[in-house]
């Protein structure tokens, strides 16, 4: 029994005593991977802290502060918030569709942000955080059983399901590809029956050509087939992914040399501050350097993972688990865009690409999961639930 598990309760209230028991490991990992995205920022901008380096800098700050005091926030709270955040977030996201408040960012082929006349924001990046919750505080409510096959597995499908398509309609493929993965990740870690996984894969399979030739608007389509043949058009829809690649060629073992990579210095790259950061990363620090960030992520997944796995509660596991998820899942498919693996569907890499919605999103994540390493001794009660 650990120290930390011998202390009364009332200490373990204590700022302090919570302050000690962050994970620091984790939080220096990610001041890292900011660290050398506003390093990489700076490099592209011709090295200027503008447009991008000194507000993801800044961003980073004050949302590392937000995530402290996240972490020191008991699950109960997180528990009883998690239906409202998800209903308030799918309000936003039906408010773009059916609102004048949706808001289309100019060349950007989707109305995913709402204009709040203060502030414009993208409710498909907090619905990644309200899903989880909102997963989790269900599948807490009900049995191993339940959560392997029951006719009630038709309420965590449709809380995923909804918000998938509402988010495919706008058309923000990227973001619905998160969200549905998200979920159906939950679902197998919550312990869903391997039968049903088989069928649930061997449907998408079978789905996803008449989905590429009938679902999908004509510049989706265009990107998948780019991705399955870049080079039938080299500089139209394949350029992307060919600067991508020659940048991540170029690099070779140690690097062109920071601030020196030709491909985003003299913008050939595409999009380099945000979905193609990978590569310019690849292209000045090599294979040295790109080896090093994608450890920096690797560690960073294991040590969450690791926190949710010593979580008390069934809430905080799967909370824990799916901020995880959401989090690799980042990772994996940026990283598989760049190197050509991928059609491009704009998911950035986290905390390394610029965007505040999506640094937003992963630090609030990671705000619970450090709130479950904090409180992994807390015991939330069971219940019917709302469903």
């Amino acid at each position: 029994m650990t120290a930390s598990a011998l202390t009364r309760p009332g200490e373990r209230d204590r700022l302090s005593t919570k302050i000690s028991e962050l994970d620091w490991r984790l939080i220096a990992l990610l001041c890292v991977i900011a660290g050398m995205g506003t390093a990489m920022l700076y490099s592209i901008a011709g090295g200027h802290w503008q447009p991008w380096a000194i507000k993801h800098l800044i961003r980073f700050g004050m949302l590392v502060v937000v995530m402290l005091a996240m972490a020191m926030v008991h699950p109960k709270w997180w528990f009883r918030a998690a239906y409202p955040l998800y209903g308030v977030v799918l309000i936003m996201v039906l408010m773009i569709e059916f609102t004048p408040l949706g808001y289309e960012p100019a060349g950007a082929g989707a109305k995913n942000w709402l204009n709040l006349g203060f502030m414009r924001i993208q409710p498909a990046e907090f619905m990644k955080l309200g899903l989880v919750l909102a997963l989790a505080r269900w599948y807490h409510n009900h049995t191993a059983q339940e959560a392997r096959w029951s006719w009630k597995l038709i309420f965590p499908a449709g809380m995923i399901g909804v918000p998938f398509l509402l988010i495919a309609k706008q058309p923000d493929l990227g973001s619905a590809m998160v969200v549905g993965l998200t979920g159906a990740l939950i679902m197998f870690v919550a312990g869903l029956s391997w039968r049903v996984i088989a069928a649930g894969a061997v449907a998408a399979v079978a789905i996803i050509p008449p989905f590429v030739m009938f679902g999908m608007h004509d510049y989706q389509r265009n990107r998948v087939l780019t991705f399955l043949d870049p080079e039938a058009d080299p500089s139209g829809t394949g350029y992307n992914i060919i600067q991508s690649k020659i940048a991540l060629g170029s690099g070779g073992f140690l690097g062109k040399g920071y601030g020196l990579g030709s491909q985003s210095q003299l913008e050939f790259l595409p999009e380099r501050h945000t979905d193609f950061i990978f590569s310019t990363v690849a292209e000045e620090f090599g294979f040295v350097g790109s080896f090093f960030m994608l450890a920096c992520y690797v560690g960073v997944i294991l040590i969450a993972l690791r926190i949710a796995s010593l979580a008390h509660s069934h809430f905080g596991r799967i909370a824990a688990a799916g901020m995880t998820g959401f989090f690799a899942l980042f990772v994996l498919i940026n990283g598989a865009m760049v190197m050509g693996m991928a059609p491009v569907v704009g998911v950035p890499m986290p905390l390394l690409s610029y965007g505040g919605s999506s640094m937003m999103t992963v630090m609030f994540g990671f705000g619970l999961v450090l709130s479950t390493r904090v409180h992994r001794y807390a015991e939330l009660p069971k219940g019917t639930g709302l469903f």
